[in-house]
């Protein structure tokens, strides 16, 4: 378990627009040695093949391209490709090979957010490992297949694309943490400011969950955070520029304790993807702990594990207890009455809290019967 590093990183004022806030992220020196730009898809939904009998589906409307190099020399973006294409009445499909696939010997391609998504489907995907009499057969021989979970495009998510369109990039801005109704909706950094120009628009194709899609509905407008000063203790030109150089400490330190605590304090299972020179590409799962912010995504870090890349979708209630459903269950080799047990609920609660999560067809009809009898 590790946290995520965003030394290099500092935040600047935040930009409000009705429910959404947006937080740009400024680095203190851009990386050179590892860039991005955007491969795009269109509108077609993407197959992916996982494994010989595994495929993940999606709508996937573009895919990351990473050039790096390995002897300091500084990298350039091949910058975004945009083709024309007549439209058609049928929905197409684009077939891609992996996740991350090698392009050459310095590039690799990925599918931004969908790394880290195939994660959290693919999340103990084999079903029991013990042959329990409660588990079907179903179960038994095709384990969580097909599973299957909901998000909606940022186009979807009320005032995301209007704050986009509308605020400014700062200067050497490399990234942003976006808010919404005050609530972590998704952190977006990349490497070199270059690339953040290129790819700021991409925010409004990636994936968000329902929590973020219905604050966003619901929501009335956040607050701005307004700077006052300290009047008292402001006497010569001095003491003006002390009292201001504190409200500007203020907000980076306000930020990082209370509105991003949640991202940045939580332990992820980090689990390597690819190996690019000095940098290695990981996704990664939160602990799934209820009633929590639980977050997961991909990153790219350097040899002293500092962020170059990250992209992170937050989970909402019902896939945070999907996912900590299954990880007790795995735990405890699938065996319902330990679970239960651990779990603090009677085995018939388990079983109800199963087919709630939407795992019911797991479970024996005649077991779920009794469950439901005696809950």
């Amino acid at each position: 378990m590790a946290t995520l590093d965003l030394t290099g990183l500092s935040v600047r004022p935040s930009q409000v627009w009705g429910g959404v806030r947006l937080v740009p992220l400024v680095r203190d020196e851009p990386i050179e040695t590892l860039r991005l730009h955007a491969h795009v898809y269109g509108d077609s939904i993407g197959i992916v093949k996982v494994h010989r009998r595994t495929a993940y589906m999606s709508y996937i409307p573009h895919g990351f391209v990473a050039t790096w190099s390995t002897d300091g020399t500084p990298a350039a973006a091949y910058g975004t490709e945009i083709t024309e294409g007549s439209p058609s009445a049928c929905l197409r499909l684009h077939f891609h090979r992996r996740m991350a696939r090698r392009a050459d010997k310095k590039r690799l391609r990925f599918l931004p957010m969908h790394l880290a998504v195939e994660g959290y489907l693919a999340l103990h995907f084999g079903g029991p490992q013990i042959v329990w009499d409660e588990w079907s057969q179903r179960a038994i021989r095709n384990g969580l297949s097909p599973r299957v979970e909901e998000a909606y495009s940022g186009a979807e998510v009320e005032g995301l694309g209007d704050a986009l369109r509308i605020f400014e990039i700062h200067p050497g801005q490399c990234g942003v943490l976006v808010y919404v109704a005050d609530a972590l909706a998704a952190a977006f950094v990349v490497p070199h400011p270059d690339d953040y120009r290129a790819l700021h628009a991409t925010l409004i194709q990636d994936l968000y969950g329902e929590l973020v899609y219905q604050y966003a509905m619901f929501a009335s407008p956040v607050p701005q955070f307004q700077v006052r000063l300290n009047e008292s203790h402001v006497q010569t030109l001095a003491d003006l520029r002390a009292e201001a150089t504190r409200q500007q400490l203020a907000w980076p330190q306000f930020h990082s304790s209370a509105m991003a605590a949640g991202l940045l304090d939580a332990k992820y299972d980090m689990r390597r993807v690819y190996r690019m020179g000095d940098y290695t590409l990981t996704r990664f799962l939160p602990g799934f702990q209820l009633k929590q912010e639980n977050h997961i995504g991909e990153v790219i870090t350097d040899q002293r594990g500092r962020t170059a890349y990250l992209k992170t979708f937050r989970l909402s209630e019902n896939q945070v207890r999907r996912g900590h459903l299954l990880t007790h269950l795995a735990v405890h080799d699938w065996h319902l009455p330990t679970t239960a047990s651990a779990l603090g609920v009677t085995e018939a609660q388990l079983g109800m809290r199963l087919e709630s999560a939407g795992f019911g067809a797991l479970l024996r009809e005649d077991v779920l019967a009794r469950y439901r009898r005696t809950r």
